[in-house]
């Protein structure tokens, strides 16, 4: 793709411009905190006043339903939809994933109650500055030590040691990944391979202890976006299995119970075309003194040859003018990007640039990222089709 001069790209935007989550009041790491605050486990503190402590919680946790998606399909999910109100004693609304707004960031967040530039996890691929090497945080390649990557214990470990009944409920293939041990470890994991089987198994572990936090999960809907888009029949039929599970659950709880529904990130569909979707791998300028191109499509991590820092920051705004947010390594860390404070051992995880997506457009590899570059339905930046998840509840 050929790019404009200089000269004629937009001003760039503001750093400052760009929509930070919602860190200590109202992101996914702050769910679980809240929730464990309210059933006693010591070091915890409730930052969302509205939720109302319970005896058992059960967190069903849907991989890719954004808030927005979920307000665009009332009738594809009419239980969900009627907890956005106050049927049932439920209330609804929307918390922050935390940037970027992907699976592996997500799901640490909400098992260790951490933003990303604590726990670490920032992005869905990261350099490893022990070895100068990209590393896939959610398939866990190359392998590291977990516990050396993610040092923190998870708030069901914590709930464990304070004689809370912790259990996890997700598909048997989980149960031994990296990513699960450092993110949502601690108590028991029952893996069961169909959703129904899934809710019911939440269900009977809530009713195991007098005080239970249990989390369940369902990934098939982001699947879906991602091959198919956000509002495509297959995603809309995933909404609807995703509806009956909330509502199955919903109609088992225990005595002295709540359950809270929400998601990882949202999704936006990108346009196939060479406007909305830049191809790194054939792009000259944007390749320029870049060494690794981490992150996703609406999240890159750039890092650059020693050196070459200043000029690759310069041309990246100069290249993507309006259409994403450009920030230093020390520009999005002022900013907030991965939450109030950075971890040491997690700084040069970030890149050298980092770039956000604001519009509908993905900076896309083509060569070294071929499947990635091919979906549909993307997430990852500040836009509040990623961010905002919702946060939907029912009480026993």
């Amino acid at each position: 793709m050929t790019q404009p001069t200089a000269w004629e790209h937009p001003e760039p935007l503001a750093v400052s411009s760009a929509p930070v989550p919602a860190y200590g009041t109202g992101s996914l790491a702050d769910l679980l905190p809240t929730l464990a605050a309210g059933m006693g486990v010591p070091g915890m503190t409730s930052v969302i006043p509205e939720l109302t402590p319970a005896d058992r919680v059960c967190v069903f946790l849907v991989d890719g339903l954004g808030w927005e998606q979920l307000r665009a399909h009332p009738e594809d999910a009419p239980f969900l939809t009627s907890l956005l109100g106050s049927s049932r004693g439920g209330t609804g609304r929307p918390l922050t994933a935390g940037y970027p707004a992907t699976t592996a960031a997500s799901l640490a967040s909400v098992g260790t109650g951490l933003p990303p530039g604590a726990h670490g996890l920032a992005g869905y691929t990261v350099r490893n500055p022990d070895t100068g090497e990209l590393m896939n945080q959610l398939r866990w390649h190359p392998y590291t030590d977990p516990h050396a990557w993610q040092p923190y214990p998870t708030v069901f470990q914590l709930a464990e040691q304070a004689g809370v009944h912790a259990a996890q409920v997700s598909s048997p293939a989980f149960e031994t990944t990296p990513l699960t041990r450092v993110a949502l470890s601690g108590g028991t994991f029952l893996g069961r391979l169909s959703g129904e089987d899934r809710i019911d198994c939440a269900a009977e572990q809530l009713a195991a202890g007098d005080r239970s936090l249990v989390y369940t999960y369902y990934s098939e809907l982001d699947g879906a976006g991602h091959r198919y888009g956000v509002d495509s029949d297959t995603w809309r039929g995933q909404l609807m299995t995703v509806d009956r599970l909330a509502q199955r659950l919903a109609d088992q709880l225990p005595p002295r119970s709540v359950l809270y529904v929400t998601a990882d990130h949202g999704m936006i569909d990108v346009p196939f075309d060479e406007q909305h979707r830049i191809d790194f791998d054939a792009d000259w300028e944007l390749r320029a003194g870049v060494a690794l191109l981490g992150g996703e499509g609406r999240a890159r991590h750039v890092y650059a040859v020693p050196g070459a820092e200043e000029d690759v920051l310069t041309c990246w705004r100069e290249v993507l003018g309006e259409q994403f947010w450009v920030a230093s390594r020390e520009e999005a860390v002022a900013a907030g990007w991965f939450g109030p404070h950075i971890d040491d051992r997690v700084y040069a995880r970030i890149g050298d640039v980092v770039a956000a997506a604001r519009d509908d457009v993905l900076i896309i590899a083509s060569e070294r990222e071929p499947k990635e570059s091919t979906m549909v339905g993307n997430h990852g930046s500040m836009t509040p089709a990623e961010q905002l998840v919702p946060l939907l509840e029912v009480r026993s």
